[in-house]
């Protein structure tokens, strides 16, 4: 009888070395890392620098959602989107973006680009100019759209094309001359 009496207290001593020695932590799966990710906007900007634009986009989306719209996460969507192509959201992005802050350099710049694409040099000189105050003329790059957006506005490029009156007459295989139109 003695063994009778034995095997429960044997069975309980191993059940009792089968105990969860980990907290219980809830319905997720064990071994999930809990703890901080890197910034989104951290990552926005580099993939602007790599340029990954629509992930760049939806990194500053991200920012958003922890931060709100804030200057700088306008500032991050409307740079991509200027990168992308998406002149009309990048404007209307990096005008709000300035409406809450005034002092960035970097959204006026950009705003300067974006109209500098639009065919809007006039202003895009104007607001390059604003961009190269608020940063008391530490940045080459903004001094340089400064100067490319002053030259534009002093030697105008037309878009209409010369009138030619001249035509290429082919003589020959490989031969061609150049006659004037009568």
């Amino acid at each position: 009888m003695a063994r009778a009496s034995l095997f429960p207290l044997l069975i309980a001593a191993a059940l009792a070395g089968c105990g969860n020695s980990a907290p219980e932590t809830g319905p997720f799966a064990p071994g999930v890392a809990r703890g901080e990710g890197v910034d989104p906007m951290l990552v926005g900007h580099r993939l602007m620098a790599a340029g990954e634009y629509e992930l760049a986009v939806q990194s500053f989306s991200r920012a958003a959602l922890d931060r709100g719209l804030d200057a700088e996460v306008l500032t991050g969507i409307g740079s991509a989107y200027l990168g992308l192509g998406r002149l009309g959201q990048a404007e209307s992005l990096l005008r709000d973006a300035i409406d809450k802050d005034e002092t960035s350099p970097e959204a006026w710049n950009n705003l300067g680009v974006v109209l500098m694409e639009r065919g809007e040099v006039a202003e895009a000189a104007q607001v390059f100019r604003r961009a190269y105050a608020i940063d008391n003329g530490e940045s080459d790059s903004i001094r340089d759209n400064l100067r490319l957006a002053l030259a534009k506005m002093e030697n105008p490029v037309y878009d209409q094309a010369p009138e030619q009156d001249y035509k290429v007459v082919r003589r020959g295989s490989s031969d061609f001359l150049i006659r004037k139109i009568p």
